[in-house]
C-alpha cells in the first residue's frame, strides 16, 4: 500500500480514536502518524543536464502514472523536472531503466512548489492524471511479418525506447470508428494524398514500392473504396473528427502537409495517371479549399507527378543551409499561462539540432495566423515546429523525419536511441506523448 494512502488512513484513524477516547490508542497512532510524516519523501527526476537518460525519464514517468501514483510536471524547472512519492518499487524501476534520480524531502518538495509558485518565476506545477492510451497509425506488414515501407519511424522508435506501450493501427481501425478508444494519435510518414509519397521515379520498380501499392489498392477496395486517394481522405476526415471531438494528434516529416493536403482536395483529382490510373485535374490548384486545413493557407500543388515533393508548404530545396549551421530554436512561452506550449517545449536546451525529412521545415507565409509556432530557424524564416486546436483537441506538427538522422536515406537502418540517450530532438516528441495526461482544467490553449 502506498505511503500516501498509508498517511490518510493513520489521520481517520486518529481521529476516530480520539473522537472515542481510545486515548492510548490515540497516542500510539499519533507517534506512528508523526514517524510516517517525518520520513515521507519524493524522488525527483532532474531534466537538466544532470539526467543520464532523458528519453526513458519520459517511460518512468508513464509507468508511474499506469501505478495509479500521482506524478507532477515541473515546468522549467531544471529542464522540465518530474516528480513523485517515493515508493522502492519506483526507486527500483529508475535505477532498473538508468534514469538519474533524487531523493528529496516532503518539505524540500514544498520548498520547491513554493519557489515555483512564485508569480515573478517562470515556472509551473502541472499535476498528471493518468497515464494516456496511444495509438500510432502505422502501415501493415506483409506476409513474412515485415514492414512494408523501408523506413523507420522516430515515434515508434522514441515510444519503444522509452518503453511506453501503444497499439499500431491503420486505415481499417481508423474507418471502422476506433480512434475515440484512444487519448493520442501518431501520424506515420503517410501520404495522405494518395500518391505512395511521390516516390514513382526513383523507386517505382523496387519490390517494396510495389507490395505497398498493392496492399493500398487492396486495403482501399476492402474498406469500398475505388480509390487510394479516396480512401486517405476518409481517414484524414475521421482523424479531424477525432482532434475536434477531444483528441490529441501529433505528425512528423510528410503526414503534416499531405495531411492538410488531402482535407483541401476533397473532391479533387489531385493524382496522376502513375498513381490511379487517371489524369489529375488541371485546374486543381485553383479549385483548393483552404478553410478545410489545420495549419496550412494558400499553397499550390506541385504539378510535375515525378517531383518528390507535394507543394510549397515544404522549404527542403529553398533553405540552402549547410547540415553544419541547422539549428532551430524553441520558442520561451509563459509556464503559469500557456501551459500547454510550454509543455510541449521543455527541453535541457533552447536551441535543437536540424534534421530533414521529405518535409523538413514549412514556410512562414503558408501558415495560419492562428497556427502556434514553437521552433522556428530564423537565419532562412522557416518553422520547424507548430501547434494548434480544433474543437476540443489539439495537434502538433514536428517537420523532419529523424532527429538523430540528418538525412535518412530509404533503406538506411534504423537509428539506436541506446547511441542518444539525451536527444533534445527526440525530447520534444515524448513531450507530445506525455503532455496528455495533464490535468484538464489546468490545460490552457
Amino acid at each position: 500500500m502506498y505511503k500516501r494512502l498509508k498517511l490518510i488512513q493513520l489521520k481517520y484513524i486518529c481521529c476516530f480514536l480520539k473522537t472515542m477516547n481510545y486515548r492510548f490508542l490515540y497516542c500510539a497512532f499519533s507517534v506512528l502518524l508523526l514517524h510516517f510524516t517525518a520520513f515521507s519523501s519524493y524522488i525527483l527526476v532532474p531534466m537538466d543536464l544532470k539526467q543520464s537518460n532523458h528519453l526513458k525519464a519520459y517511460g518512468i514517468t508513464y509507468w508511474v502514472l499506469e501505478q495509479n501514483v500521482e506524478a507532477y510536471w515541473l515546468l522549467n524547472y531544471r529542464g522540465g523536472s518530474f516528480a513523485f512519492l517515493n515508493l522502492k518499487t519506483l526507486e527500483k524501476e529508475c535505477k532498473t531503466r538508468g534514469v538519474s534520480f533524487e531523493i528529496i524531502s516532503d518539505g524540500e518538495f514544498d520548498r520547491i512548489k513554493a519557489e515555483i509558485g512564485n508569480p515573478e518565476v517562470n515556472q509551473e506545477v502541472m499535476k498528471l492524471e493518468k497515464a494516456p492510451k496511444i495509438a500510432v497509425y502505422t502501415p501493415e506488414f506483409n506476409s513474412k511479418g515485415e514492414r512494408i515501407q523501408p523506413w523507420d519511424d522516430a515515434v515508434t522508435l522514441a515510444l519503444t525506447y522509452a518503453e511506453i506501450p501503444f497499439d499500431k493501427i491503420y486505415d481499417r481501425e481508423i474507418v471502422s470508428g476506433m480512434l475515440p478508444k484512444y487519448d493520442w494519435l501518431h501520424l506515420h510518414h503517410e501520404d495522405f494524398t494518395g500518391q505512395y509519397g511521390r516516390f514513382y521515379s526513383g523507386y517505382h520498380t523496387q519490390p517494396w514500392y510495389i507490395e505497398n501499392q498493392k496492399k493500398a489498392e487492396e486495403l482501399s477496395k476492402a474498406l469500398g473504396f475505388s480509390k487510394v486517394s479516396q480512401c486517405k481522405l476518409e481517414v484524414a476526415k475521421k482523424i479531424k473528427e477525432y482532434i475536434g471531438g477531444g483528441g490529441f494528434t501529433f505528425a512528423m516529416c510528410s503526414a503534416t502537409d499531405s495531411y492538410d493536403i488531402a482535407l483541401s482536395a476533397e473532391g479533387i483529382d489531385i493524382c496522376a495517371v502513375y498513381y490511379d490510373g487517371d489524369p489529375a485535374n488541371s485546374n486543381a490548384n485553383a479549385l483548393l479549399d483552404y478553410s478545410k486545413t489545420l495549419a496550412f493557407k494558400n499553397y499550390s500543388l506541385k504539378e510535375n507527378p515525378l517531383e518528390y515533393e507535394f507543394s510549397t508548404i515544404d522549404n527542403t530545396y529553398d533553405r540552402k543551409l549547410n547540415p553544419e549551421n541547422d539549428y532551430f530554436e524553441l520558442f520561451d512561452f509563459s509556464a503559469k499561462w500557456d501551459p500547454v506550449p510550454t509543455m510541449l517545449t521543455q527541453n535541457h536546451t533552447r536551441t535543437v539540432k536540424g534534421f530533414m525529412g521529405q518535409t523538413t521545415s514549412f514556410k512562414r507565409s503558408l501558415i495560419k495566423s492562428d497556427v502556434l509556432v514553437l521552433g522556428e530557424t530564423k537565419s532562412v524564416d522557416e518553422v520547424r515546429y507548430i501547434h494548434g486546436t480544433y474543437g476540443y483537441g489539439t495537434w502538433t506538427f514536428y517537420a523532419g523525419h529523424d532527429p538523430e538522422d540528418y538525412q535518412h536515406q530509404v533503406g538506411d537502418p534504423p537509428t539506436d536511441l541506446n547511441l542518444h540517450p539525451n536527444s533534445p530532438g527526440y525530447r520534444l516528441i515524448l513531450n507530445n506523448v506525455l503532455f496528455p495526461a495533464a490535468k484538464k482544467k489546468e490545460r490552457k490553449t
